[in-house]
Formats: structure tokens, C-alpha cells, sequence
């Protein structure tokens, strides 16, 4: 998959293409639904597929200081995308001078002048312009003026619940990681780099990696998690995951901190992953050591079982 950053590195003469466009977050069900629609009418086509999205977040420049948490950071959601068959992922600066851009100089200078669309495949609420002053109605008659066709994408819903960045987030920031992991289609991911912690776990038996994580992650709520630790290069490892403050020992910074179950080595500067796979328990506060080491082995053991 080519890597472009702004559509104006598309080379020169580049052919037609079928573009879809989004923020993508998540890259979720209904992501992925939208971007296989358009991989797969590229191909019946003969022309290459185009997904564009926008880094940073447009909620952050046009109204600052709402910056949504983030379901999937730069070049995980790139992953994604690639894994589902796009030839091109092209990321668009979202400054605030692109976001004044009018809804038809949006569709000319992108999607006619650059990206020589032959096709665009957007969700059914996908908005674009100024303001969002253009809808799907207004790419479609722009489609007929410029010579591209214009092809909703359904939102993607069981059971009633659309599957939606916005529900992902809040199914996240309830501690509701199966709920989240449901409309993902895999497992919610963090990230982060191991820092050196109080060495606690340590003393108590059970080393933990403190993972320092990105500003705006979507991290869980707090609770005790099993997940999967996921290294550069390494099979996954069974992890009991707490996040919150440490009450026991009246903490006030707010952690990630994982135990990998069967693992003696050094984890310490290595980049990891946690990908959520159950809620096992809300923060506790104990009166004693001996009660909280119990419960960590409690933890270790419904871990063991959730991760499998």
C-alpha cells in the first residue's frame, strides 16, 4: 500500500481511482464495510483504490480543546487499512485553513483535480466542507458535473446498535471492552512505551510494565482487564491489566500497569500493546498487603482462563 501525506503527492499521471474518506478511527465495522466496498469496486473497475483521511482529528482544529480519545493511533489504523486491500492511504493535514475550504473547491481540488475519482463510496452521514455544508445529496449532483459516480456505504448495525466511532468510545470509557471489542471486530488496543514505575508489583510478587500511553488514547475505564500483551516480534502474552490511581497505596497519578503471566525478561523502553479481552473487576481499596496479593493471584488465574 503507497503512504502519501496530502493528495498532492499523487504522481503525475496518476490514472483514475475510487476514493472513500473518513477519519476512520477505529477503523470498525462499519470501516470496514465502507473500505472493502471501495476495494472491491477498484478491482471490478481495473482502477486503484484511494482511502483518505485526516490527521489531526478535525474536531481538535475546528473546535479546539475537543480532541475525541483515539481508538487507533496513526500507524496501527494504517495497518488496518492496508489489511483490508486499499492500494492508497492518503492523510490529509487538517489545518485550520483546509477546514474553511467550501464543500465544492473540497470536491474539485481533491477528489477531480488530484485524485482523478472515478468513483467515491462514502457512509451514509459522511459530511465534507465548511461547516460540513456538504452532504451526500450535494457530492452526488457535484458527482454529475464532474464525471464520478457517488456510492453510499449503509452504517453497519446488530442488534440495533449502530456501530459508530462515538459508541466505541463510550462502550471504552465504561470499561466495556467486549462491548467495544464486538464493534471493532477484534479487541480494543493501547499503546504505549514501558517507563520505570514505584517497583510495587515487584515487591509484591508480580512485576508489572507501567505503560506510558499516547495523551488522547482511548484508554478503559478504571478496573482490572485480562488482555493480551502484544511485543514487537513475539507472541502474545496472557496480561492482568489495572488501571486507575492505585488506591491501596493513595496514588493520585492515573496508570496502565500489566503483569505478563509467565514472563521473566526485561521490558523496560520496548514499545507494547494491550489488547482488551475482558473486565475482570473494579479498583479496590485494601486494608493490608496479604488480602491485595490475594486478589492478584485471583486475577492471574480469571486471566489465565479469559485469555485462553
Amino acid at each position: 500500500m503507497q503512504r502519501w501525506r496530502g493528495y498532492e503527492a499523487a504522481p503525475g499521471g496518476w490514472g483514475r481511482s475510487v476514493v472513500t474518506i473518513g477519519v476512520f478511527d477505529g477503523v470498525h465495522k462499519g470501516h470496514q464495510s465502507t473500505i472493502g466496498h471501495a476495494v472491491a469496486r477498484a478491482r471490478e473497475l481495473g482502477v486503484k483504490s484511494v482511502v483518505v483521511t485526516f490527521d489531526p482529528h478535525p474536531a481538535e482544529v475546528v473546535r479546539p480543546g475537543s480532541h475525541p480519545a483515539v481508538l487507533t493511533e496513526p500507524a496501527r489504523k494504517a495497518e488496518l487499512i492496508e489489511a483490508l486491500g486499499a492500494d492508497v492511504l492518503c492523510v490529509v493535514p487538517f489545518t485550520p485553513e483546509f477546514s474553511r475550504l467550501p464543500a465544492e473547491a473540497f470536491v474539485h481540488d481533491i477528489l477531480v483535480e488530484h485524485l482523478h475519482a472515478a468513483l467515491v463510496v462514502v457512509g451514509d452521514n459522511f459530511r465534507f466542507g465548511h461547516r460540513a455544508a456538504g452532504d451526500v445529496a450535494l457530492l452526488e449532483r457535484l458527482g454529475r458535473t464532474f464525471g464520478f459516480g457517488v456510492e453510499g456505504a449503509p452504517l453497519v448495525a446488530e442488534a440495533g446498535t449502530v456501530f459508530s466511532s462515538t459508541y466505541i468510545r463510550s462502550c471504552v470509557d465504561a470499561g466495556d471492552v467486549a462491548a467495544a471489542a464486538a464493534a471493532l471486530g477484534r479487541q480494543h488496543r493501547v499503546e504505549g512505551v514501558v517507563v520505570r514505575g514505584d517497583q510495587r508489583g515487584r515487591e509484591l510478587g508480580y512485576p508489572t510494565a507501567n505503560l506510558l500511553t499516547h495523551r488522547y488514547a482511548a484508554v478503559p475505564a478504571d478496573g482490572v482487564y485480562a488482555a493480551r500483551l502484544v511485543r514487537r516480534g513475539g507472541e502474545p502474552l496472557a496480561a492482568a491489566v489495572s488501571i486507575g490511581t492505585n488506591p491501596t497505596f493513595s496514588g493520585r497519578e492515573r496508570r496502565v500497569e500489566a503483569y505478563a503471566l509467565d514472563f521473566t525478561g526485561d521490558l523496560y523502553g520496548e514499545r507494547l500493546a494491550l489488547d482488551f479481552v475482558a473486565h475482570l473487576r473494579e479498583q479496590r481499596t485494601y486494608d493490608a498487603i496479604e488480602p491485595l496479593v490475594a486478589q492478584i493471584a485471583e486475577d492471574v488465574e480469571r486471566t489465565r482462563r479469559a485469555v485462553g
